[in-house]
């Protein structure tokens, strides 16, 4: 599957401008990532893009991420990134074991403080946002109520690295990557 392939398969899924905006902000941590380790930024990317493409239609979780790992199956996507989907829901009874997965895990939660954090400076950038902000930002239980903080500090500590990396690689990601 190529990077267009999946951004056509996540819009025909998904209609809403914030979960796409969503997609592209993970896809774009993923690269990020996939660029630090030596990976490969097309296919982490891709994962990135799709791991939520049946959520605006498929919401409980009864249904997500199933229902697009179903999808993803039946039309031949690779296993690891069906293994790594599932296991960004830590419901699904599927444990991030490659590092993709944990990755696509650690990445997902943070990305949305991340534009919660842009989205309260005044030029409602990315590219404003400062670590220590979003840093201070995670500490602030009411800030971004919705953003599953244990996630964001698990999937740190499931990629060996400090909580503030963490944090600095998805901003850098996302202030100079593809979001």
């Amino acid at each position: 599957m190529t990077r267009a392939q999946a951004w056509d398969l996540l819009c025909e899924w998904t209609l809403t401008d914030s979960l796409r905006k969503h997609a592209l902000a993970v896809e774009a941590a993923m690269r990020g990532y996939a660029k630090k380790f030596g990976e490969d930024e097309e296919v982490w990317g891709i994962v990135g893009l799709l791991h939520d493409m049946d959520y605006e239609k498929h919401p409980t979780r009864e249904e997500h991420p199933f229902v697009g790992v179903a999808h993803l199956r039946s039309i031949g996507v690779p296993e690891e990134w069906c293994q790594a989907i599932l296991a960004h829901a830590d419901y699904s009874g599927v444990e991030p074991e490659s590092l993709m997965a944990k990755t696509l895990l650690a990445c997902d939660e943070l990305t949305g403080l991340i534009t919660a954090t842009a989205l309260v400076q005044p030029s409602k950038s990315v590219h404003d946002v400062k670590l220590s902000s979003v840093v201070k930002r995670m500490k602030e239980k009411a800030f971004a109520r919705a953003v599953n903080r244990d996630d964001i500090i698990r999937g740190a500590e499931l990629l060996g690295v400090t909580l503030e990396d963490h944090i600095a690689t998805v901003l850098h990601s996302l202030q100079f990557g593809e979001a």
